[in-house]
């Protein structure tokens, strides 16, 4: 009997001990007779560096200066000329099903997130419902399950609208998945001088200073507090700002720098950055400019009203890049100047998708999208009149007109959500980690996708990936390590097989072939009067083209006509592909405006509902709150006009970080 009573008392403990296994001491009936056990504390791999991530928004390739650009991102350049360039990394084509591929390592819509978790753009399938499930564990639970701190700022964009209130469920917040601090917006844009804030698992109010300053702050600040509390443990940070995505909203201090600087317009513009790009060795040498996008006058061709209107949309826009790229600098300066640049692994996606299209034809300031479309001269006249509001406060909805996104994604055709184009998805990658890693500014031009930086960031840091996160077990990494690549610049690209897929817009790559169809109608076609009209579009009209991409990377010259059977390959790979992830029913914008189909759960009373739509009309603020004074730590150790990056190898130290001195903390811009 004392056998089996001592033997029942070592079971009960096992189990109270829970998941992990079975209890390693003794428990008798009394101290003397038993021996005491403790699981041991959860640790990260010796040596383990801290690890950031940073993903910009809606930034196109040929925007920042890092990667031939003309628009200024010292911290960038800073970040590139001492670690490695890949320049035919890949996002999915629009922000939520990029995030979600990211953050789990799999393909968008095996993580449910085909389009958004928005009420109106998601849908009850598989592919579609945008609830990423819990056996597609994410970066942050995989790390803080081996010994990292875990903290994120700025734009999630993954939570279900009618979770986003106060009364949760969480599951579905970044806390829900690993994130141990969170200080940003649950949806896919907000306002910056008015953000829908949330800490943790509470909406909070905005204190009236520009979104990055506050998410820079907040990162400084959990980061310091960690190092007070527990200096010897790694913590991973995801910045994730909500620039550039529309509004564009940056005090004049930084658009003021580039006045008069576009008035040559977006012709001149591409011209440039694909020439500094030749110069960088961003693209081959060989490289020739595709045409404008059909839909994209030349320049010389715009009224004078036109010019001065587009001009200053663009000067806005570089302005707001430039001050985000201040903000990532006086991050990277905190660390440098805490000790901590050295051991930190960081990793930046400039941009989750090419430069957006949203903006339409002439720009946008205040109209919702979605709106009624204005005729061309209504449009110009409207945006003329408010020309002083782009960029401020008040400018709720700016954003810039469609010959810019092209431009900004030099040497590219197309733009944001054309999943079927290089334009749509191609996208700067930095890896920055010169403790371990080649620090000379080297261009990598390996096939890569977001799906990718998981297993990479996994491999770099020592840790497997696990079969089993908080007791759920796991579906399959779906991308590849790119940790082969950062010593070897000759490597064969081990990512050989990628479909992208965005509301109509569809392609498939294998091997440097691509097959790909640009889907009508979509936004663009909506915007303008009659441009649904189901008798002029339809998945029968669609057309598939073919490429090359090792000789022909930005998809000038279709070889569908002379390689046929190829062709006929890559859609069978496709049509192989949608069934595997769950892509299908094929689900476009006509579907979507139509209201064909929603998610029939109703957001609670007073919670954020369409406002928070991806492309539209802007965020509502949701959640009055409060928060406490401002922690007088955050950001005191950042020195804002210093080095990001240390010093150039062979060379004295790069430029300053920012072209003079930031705005008055605490103050209310653009007033």
């Amino acid at each position: 009997m004392k056998r089996f009573f001592v033997a029942a008392l070592a079971i009960w403990a096992g189990a109270a001990y829970g998941q992990t296994g079975e209890y390693g001491g003794v428990v008798g009936k009394t101290l003397a007779d038993s021996k005491e056990w403790w699981p041991a504390p959860v640790r990260p791999p010796a040596g383990a560096p801290n690890v950031i991530w940073i993903i910009l928004d809606d930034v196109g390739f040929g925007a920042p200066s890092a990667f031939g650009g003309v628009i200024r991102t010292p911290a960038f350049d800073s970040l590139a000329n001492n670690g490695l360039r890949y320049t035919n990394f890949h996002t999915a084509g629009i922000c939520a099903p990029t995030r979600s591929a990211l953050l789990t390592g799999r393909n968008h819509h095996a993580v449910h997130e085909g389009g958004f978790s928005h009420i109106a753009l998601s849908a009850g399938f598989p592919g579609w419902d945008g609830r990423i499930p819990s056996s597609a564990g994410t970066i942050a639970e995989i790390l803080r399950d081996n010994g990292y701190n875990t903290f994120g700022v700025g734009k999630y964009g993954l939570t279900p609208d009618e979770e986003a209130t106060d009364a949760g469920p969480f599951d579905r917040w970044p806390s829900g998945k690993g994130f141990e601090h969170w200080f940003g917006f649950l949806g896919s844009q907000t306002d910056q001088y008015e953000p829908d804030l949330i800490e943790d698992n509470a909406h909070v109010a905005p204190d009236g200073r520009h979104l990055s300053d506050q998410i820079t702050d907040k990162a400084i600040h959990y980061i310091a507090r960690q190092k007070k509390f527990a200096p010897d443990r790694p913590f991973f940070l995801y910045f994730s700002p909500g620039a550039t995505h529309a509004p564009h909203q940056v005090d004049k201090y930084w658009s003021d720098q580039y006045k008069g600087a576009f008035d040559e317009g977006w012709d001149v513009f591409r011209e440039k950055v694909f020439a500094r790009q030749k110069r960088l060795g961003i693209i081959p040498a060989s490289a020739a400019l595709p045409d404008r996008n059909p839909n994209v006058p030349a320049w010389s061709s715009l009224s004078a009203e036109e010019r001065k209107v587009y001009a200053r949309f663009m000067e806005v826009y570089a302005g707001y890049l430039t001050y985000t790229d201040f903000e990532v600098g006086r991050l990277v300066n905190y660390l440098k100047e805490s000790g901590q640049l050295d051991n930190t692994a960081i990793f930046v996606i400039i941009g989750d998708n090419g430069a957006s299209k949203e903006g339409s034809f002439h720009g946008v300031i205040n109209k919702p999208l979605f709106g009624k479309p204005l005729t061309d001269e209504e449009a110009v006249r409207f945006n003329l009149d408010s020309l002083g509001e782009v960029g401020t406060a008040s400018g709720h909805q700016t954003n810039y007109p469609l010959g810019w996104a092209q431009a900004a994604n030099t040497p590219f055709k197309y733009w944001k959500q054309d999943a079927n184009s290089e334009g749509g998805t191609r996208n700067p990658l930095i890896v920055f980690y010169p403790k371990a890693l080649p620090h000379d500014g080297s261009v990598r031009t390996q096939y890569g996708h977001v799906i990718d930086l998981l297993p990479t960031t996994l491999e770099l840091v020592g840790i497997p990936a696990p079969s089993v996160v908080r007791g759920v077990r796991q579906d399959s990494l779906q991308g590849v390590s790119l940790a082969y690549s950062f010593t070897d610049a000759r490597a064969v690209s081990r990512h050989t097989e990628q479909y992208y897929y965005i509301f109509g817009a569809r392609s498939v790559y294998k091997d440097g072939w691509k097959a790909e169809t640009y889907h009508h109608p979509d936004i663009i076609d909506l915007t303008r009067p009659g441009g649904g009209d189901s008798t002029k579009y339809g998945w029968d009209k669609d057309v598939w083209e073919l490429y090359d991409l090792s000789s022909d990377f930005n998809e000038r010259i279709d070889l569908a006509s002379r390689y046929p059977d190829r062709l006929a390959e890559l859609k069978r790979q496709f049509d192989a592909d949608a069934v595997r992830y769950h892509i299908y029913p094929l689900i476009d914008w006509a579907d979507v405006l139509k209201r064909r189909f929603h998610n029939n759960v109703k957001p609670f009373a007073g919670g954020p509902a369409e406002s928070r739509l991806a492309v539209g009309s802007g965020d509502a603020a949701a959640g009055s709150g409060g928060t406490g004074p401002k922690d007088a730590a955050a950001g005191s150790g950042a020195a804002s006009g210093s080095v990001s990056g240390g010093v150039r190898p062979g060379g004295s130290a790069a430029g300053q970080m920012g072209p003079g001195v930031k705005p008055a903390a605490g103050t209310r811009q653009n007033q």
